[in-house]
């Protein structure tokens, strides 16, 4: 998918059309504790400042939670297909080590956005650039595999569940109201 106006450089200014900040929730994964194999699941309980329910980060047992942690990870299927074209490694199965997987929207589109899976409400956090750690645990290439298409950190704004199947619709992030409440003397 191309954004309506093409920037390389300036990819973060790009406009995008409707059709493409809309997409599906194809696959959830967990795991209770850094390294361990991720697990399939056909929904999931999102918790505001914390992540998925049962999820190595919501748990503070995530590799990275002391430097860069974010609270839910998310791919896009188009990438994975891609990257196991390259790679060593099929990352069929949660081999990516990230928590969700959308198919419809560039990675690129989500970018400084807020998403919604369902009724649950996220805001972009962070690139997640693949490392070294990806390589240790699967095998040597399996980082460089993915590229710069390794997914994005999300902070959950909302509470709520959200299930494989779900509706997904990027949006511009909201404005933070900055006005002070005005005061009332007596």
């Amino acid at each position: 998918m191309v954004p309506k106006t093409e920037s390389r450089l300036f990819s973060w200014l790009n406009s995008w059309r409707d059709d493409e900040l809309r997409g599906t929730l194809t696959d959830i994964f967990v795991t209770s504790a850094a390294g361990q194999r991720m697990q399939r699941q056909t929904e999931a309980r999102c918790l505001p400042g914390l992540g998925l329910e049962g999820d190595r980060y919501a748990t503070g047992l995530g590799h990275w939670i002391k430097t860069d942690g974010c609270e839910v990870t998310l791919v896009s299927a188009e990438d994975l297909a891609k990257a196991t074209q390259r790679g060593p490694v099929s990352f069929a199965d949660g081999e990516h080590r990230r928590n969700l997987v959308i198919e419809g929207i560039p990675l690129q589109a989500l970018r400084r956005r807020h998403l919604r899976i369902g009724t649950v409400e996220f805001a972009f956090h962070r690139l997640r650039p693949p490392c070294g750690y990806l390589d240790r645990l699967l095998q040597p290439g399996a980082g460089k595999a993915l590229g710069s298409a390794a997914g994005i950190g999300l902070r959950v704004i909302t509470a709520g569940s959200i299930r494989v199947g779900d509706p997904v619709e990027a949006f511009e992030a909201p404005i933070p109201n900055t006005e002070q409440p005005t005061r009332r003397h007596p």
